[in-house]
């Protein structure tokens, strides 16, 4: 799949310039022989906050991305999660961070599974709907904050 191949490219850039990378998407995409807007997609959907990254875009002088792979320590990690999740969150977003916890070494697999248990939507089933993802974001902060006092 082209969106998997543009994201383990970028991978491989990034770890190449130690986490930064600037691109041009026009250019990227000119290699690939794909279209601008698949390379945005990827860099949207593959790169994003609760994955450790920071995306900034420049337009005009043929515009660049920039992408960032964070680098923290474990309890900044984990209260950066902690700001991100806010006051609501989705089952799929929640299982991106759980996701990256687990990739990063933070959580392991036994941990990975409880936690997905505690927020899942068959969980929290007895709720609204619209009431499922305040809870599963204040439940998803106490684990949070669990695993900072613990570490």
């Amino acid at each position: 799949m082209l969106a998997d191949y543009i994201a383990q490219m970028i991978e491989e850039m990034l770890n190449q310039n130690g986490g930064t990378l600037e691109l041009q998407r026009n250019e990227m995409a000119n290699r690939l022989g794909c279209v601008p807007s698949q390379i945005s997609y990827v860099i949207s959907s593959r790169f994003t906050p609760e994955r450790g990254y920071v995306i900034e875009s420049r337009r005009g002088g043929g515009g660049c991305i920039r992408i960032v792979r964070k680098h923290m320590g474990q309890n900044e990690y984990l209260m950066h999660f902690f700001c991100a999740i806010g006051n609501s969150i989705e089952e799929n977003e929640a299982v991106a961070y759980l996701k990256n916890l687990l990739g990063n070494g933070i959580i392991d697999e036994k941990e990975f599974r409880i936690s997905y248990a505690a927020i899942s939507s068959s969980a929290l089933s007895a709720l609204p709907p619209s009431a499922r993802d305040r809870l599963r974001a204040d439940i998803f902060k106490h684990i949070i904050l669990s695993l900072m006092n613990e570490r």
